[in-house]
């Protein structure tokens, strides 16, 4: 099989795509919205992960640097 029945079906999956317009549940995103509201903005949602995955236990390599070629 060639390349043009693989972009014909890309490219009706992709005007597929583009055209779909699902229902909107305009009063669930309501709901959310009032949620995340609620919690307030100052809150860190991923403030509960932060002392499982942060440790101060990782090597620094002081020879770490941003430049590919190892040039400082």
């Amino acid at each position: 099989m060639g390349r043009g029945r693989q972009k014909a079906k890309h490219t009706k999956v992709a005007r597929e795509l583009k055209y779909f317009s699902p229902n909107t549940d305009l009063s669930q995103l309501e709901r959310e919205l009032a949620q995340r509201s609620q919690r307030g903005s100052d809150e860190d949602p991923w403030a509960e992960y932060a002392s499982k995955y942060n440790s101060d236990d990782d090597p620094v390599d002081e020879d770490d640097t941003d430049d590919p070629r190892g040039e400082r």
